[in-house]
């Protein structure tokens, strides 16, 4: 009798135990759903398209990275406070068109301009215009308690309506900014280091290294400074870090200016990257950087991220966007598929909340 209750005991801790198996499994392959359908999605590209994982095509992804890194690294701090910004792309537009409307050989904008100032006063502008963005955005967040998504939507369209207007001025009439400085665009773009291949040589451009510059700085503002621990303080129970003594409204308001900041130089850096700037340029950039990085990791829990989770989230959208243009699939399609990334990542990410809680 004792015997059959031991058998009885050891076949259910058997039968538990291959449910607990199968549960951590499941748990795996549904918490990296993500990771595993763009890792299928690039070995089917590159068995359809060899030179997909050529070297030229690489370097291009691997540059691409580093043009949108500097936007999704701002837009991070933001996703920790459980918060969003939607008004990130129109702010990169806003400084690209700036940079584009001073460093450039004609003077459309300001007519009685006859020389281009200095980059660096250049991208001071753009980087106060960007923090003046960014404040707005923090102050109402922070002192009048507002949700994010309804203020950056209507710093979106002021912003918006700003540079409508400023491409007005002078002779422009509202055209493309184009014509900019081979000095401009010779510290944007200029060759970094080149790769030898079997027919020449493939460049890496210049802001590749800014752009590992800008990761090495956010990392250490995130985890060796006091503001970054607030900032995840903040995210992670607001009421708790306040009676910790952690100044709330100023980290909220901090963090906006930083974001606001980063949207700057990725305008300065878009400017001379594709040669112009005009109404449209930064449109939707905000969707792809908060889509890397709910991919990478960032919570709209709040209170968690890590910068190097937000760089693998903006390389794998890289890679999934350029092998999709190797297989020459509709540009009107990609906007669905980055819907569906957004969705399918959030999805993913609320189930981790969940489970955890």
């Amino acid at each position: 009798m004792a015997e059959n209750k031991i058998k009885a005991k050891e076949q259910a801790f058997k039968e538990l135990s291959s449910k607990e198996k199968t549960k951590k499994i499941t748990d795996l392959l549904l918490n990296n759903a993500m990771y595993i359908i763009i890792v299928l999605a690039v070995i089917y590209i590159s068995i359809k398209v060899p030179a997909f994982l050529k070297l030229p095509s690489i370097v291009n992804v691997i540059s691409l990275t580093a043009a949108k890194l500097p936007i999704a690294l701002g837009i991070g701090g933001c996703i920790v406070l459980t918060g969003t910004d939607i008004s990130a792309g129109r702010v990169v537009g806003l400084t690209a068109c700036i940079s584009a409307s001073l460093l450039t050989t004609t003077y459309k904008v300001f007519p009685d301009m006859t020389s281009a100032p200095p980059i660096i006063v250049v991208l001071l502008i753009i980087i106060v215009a960007g923090g003046l963005v960014g404040l707005v955005n923090g102050f109402s967040v922070a002192k009048f308690k507002l949700h994010p998504f309804i203020v950056t939507l209507s710093t979106q369209l002021i912003v918006y309506g700003i540079i409508l207007m400023y491409l007005m001025r002078g002779t422009n009439n509202g055209q493309t900014l184009s014509g900019l400085t081979d000095g401009y665009r010779s510290l944007i773009t200029g060759t970094l280091f080149s790769i030898p291949t079997a027919t020449g040589s493939v460049a890496v451009p210049k802001y590749v290294l800014y752009s590992i510059i800008l990761v090495i700085l956010m990392w250490v503002i995130w985890n060796k400074t006091t503001f970054g621990k607030n900032m995840f303080a903040v995210g992670s129970n607001e009421e708790a870090a306040n009676v910790s003594g952690v100044n709330v409204s100023k980290t909220i308001i901090m963090v906006f200016v930083l974001a606001g900041m980063m949207y700057a130089i990725t305008g300065f850096l878009d400017g001379a990257r594709i040669a112009s700037a005009n109404a449209n340029t930064g449109l939707n950039y905000e969707c792809d950087a908060i889509a890397a990085c709910v991919i990478g990791g960032v919570s709209f829990v709040g209170g968690i991220g890590r910068i190097s989770g937000i760089v693998v989230g903006v390389l794998l959208l890289q890679i999934i966007f350029t092998g999709l243009n190797f297989l020459a699939v509709d540009a009107n399609m990609l906007y669905i598929i980055k819907g569906l990334i957004i969705l399918i990542a959030c999805a993913i990410d609320m189930r981790k909340y969940l489970v955890k809680k």
